[in-house]
């Protein structure tokens, strides 16, 4: 079998995390598999190395030389804890300081310009994982597991829409299998950077935040692999927020449709992107716990088997607000929701739900609430003719609410699951200021009040998952 297995930074975290990555690896080796890994930053590199820059072009560099030093600091102490070769050793030291020199410099060059631009976001931002995965696999080799290292940007070729990259697949595969089947056969762990590739020019990309679980399934993908798994802090998807309802519980199985409309509206345990690598190839991904390896965790598969209940999670998407454009001359208006959608696409803001009203009289879209102002003013800018007519009487932002997504494929075959869920609302009062649900019936969404959300998803939770 070919395995695929992604790290995310809280499996990568110190030393003894890393240690405990190479005895997960040793594991799934034993059993005579092919075996890819892929690995995120160290936690909460990304987010300093990216802090640095930001603060670089705002004109603030007096932290620079301490993150600098932090950054060194944090990844000589994996060095001299698990590397045991003394030439390896002195030779990940200079690399690792040699790289957080160029990003000093990046940073000042970035200071003197005043300005950011995506290309060298991706530069920095992409540091952490190559300066952890050399040492990691060198940490493999001193632990007895044969481990050669490649970098992603020589496997996967993205078009150059820097800091949220697409993957040509294509090109990918050819890379993909031409640089790494070589070293499964000699029977080596291939270890390689999540979250990055490179144009055809061989720029350094990256895929978006979070993308080193697309990383994993581009790779699986690429190389017919058998399975896919994502190790992670928790034990597989939930259905739902244990921090919201502590009885929740680990799904077993759930298919790639669920775990999209899982990680789309809101699920922190896979990247939303992950699913559409592997789906069509029908390869497996299995979420499970780099704390606690022995747990199951979740297979996610086309054709999950039942677990009783016609639910399988319940998210809730925060920060967002209600964007609606409303009035009665809009009713029978050919291409009043073109005209929205286009406004809004403008401004490149992402419309997270929508719904519209029979009668035709307002057009509602949930959008970040960081645009909610920007749309409503190009919204205005757009219908200006018709608000003077009053045609549209106004355009509005409801601010301070959230979605909730009950997600489910069983729930188009399931009578009365609406009916369900509005009733457990009810009972504790919660008022829904708007519903949306598509053909596919794998969601059912709704729009409450910030204050109500978590109610909202311990009821529901309550009615429908726990007494299934």
């Amino acid at each position: 079998m070919k395995v695929v297995m992604k790290f995310g930074g809280t499996s990568v975290g110190n030393a003894e995390r890393i240690a405990q990555v190479a005895e997960i690896v040793r594991a799934e080796v034993s059993k005579g598999n092919q075996v890819v890994v892929v690995l995120s930053a160290m936690s909460g590199v990304t987010n300093t190395l990216l802090g640095a820059l930001k603060d670089a072009a705002n004109g603030n560099m007096g932290k620079l030389l301490q993150t600098r030093d932090e950054l060194l600091k944090k990844h000589l102490d994996v060095i001299n804890a698990l590397v045991k070769n003394q030439t390896a050793r002195e030779q990940l030291t200079s690399t690792t300081t040699s790289a957080l020199d160029r990003f000093e410099d990046l940073c000042s060059s970035i200071y003197v310009l005043g300005e950011i631009t995506p290309r060298a976001t991706d530069s920095v931002g992409s540091l952490g994982e190559r300066l952890i995965v050399p040492i990691a696999a060198q940490a493999f080799n001193d632990a007895g597991i044969k481990a050669e290292w490649v970098p992603a940007s020589e496997l996967i070729v993205t078009d150059d829409n820097f800091v949220s990259a697409s993957p040509l697949m294509q090109e990918t595969r050819e890379q993909t299998r031409a640089k790494l089947l070589p070293l499964l056969e000699k029977g080596n762990v291939a270890v390689t950077t999540g979250f990055i590739g490179a144009t055809k020019k061989g720029i350094i990309t990256t895929l978006g935040r979070g993308g080193s679980d697309y990383t994993a399934t581009i790779i699986g993908a690429a190389l017919d692999a058998d399975e896919v798994q994502i190790w992670t802090d928790v034990n597989g998807v939930m259905t739902t927020d244990p921090r919201i309802v502590p009885e929740a519980i680990t799904l077993p199985e759930i298919s790639y449709g669920e775990a999209a409309e899982l990680s789309y509206f809101g699920a922190k345990v896979i990247h939303p992107k992950t699913i559409l690598p592997v789906a069509e190839k029908n390869t497996p991904i299995r979420i499970l716990n780099s704390f606690e390896p022995s747990h199951p965790g979740t297979l996610i598969v086309r054709e999950p088997k039942g677990n009783g209940s016609p639910i399988r999670g319940i998210t809730a998407i925060r920060n967002v607000s209600l964007v609606t454009i409303e009035g009665r001359g809009m009713q029978g208006v050919v291409g009043m929701a073109a005209r929205v959608f286009s406004a809004v696409a403008r401004n490149n803001i992402s419309v997270l739900m929508f719904s519209q009203s029979s009668s035709e009289q307002n057009i509602c879209l949930v959008i970040e609430s960081s645009g909610a102002p920007q749309a409503v003013s190009e919204l205005e800018r757009e219908f200006k003719n018709e608000m003077l007519t009053q045609n549209v009487e106004r355009v509005w932002a409801h601010d301070n609410i959230v979605i909730i997504a009950v997600v489910g494929s069983a729930i188009k075959t399931t009578p009365g699951i609406a009916a369900r869920v509005f009733t457990a609302l009810a009972e504790k009062n919660i008022n829904v200021i708007a519903i949306a649900q598509g053909s596919s019936e794998y969601n059912l969404s709704l729009v409450v009040d910030e204050s109500e959300a978590d109610n909202a998803v311990r009821a529901i939770h309550h009615s429908i998952v726990k007494n299934k």
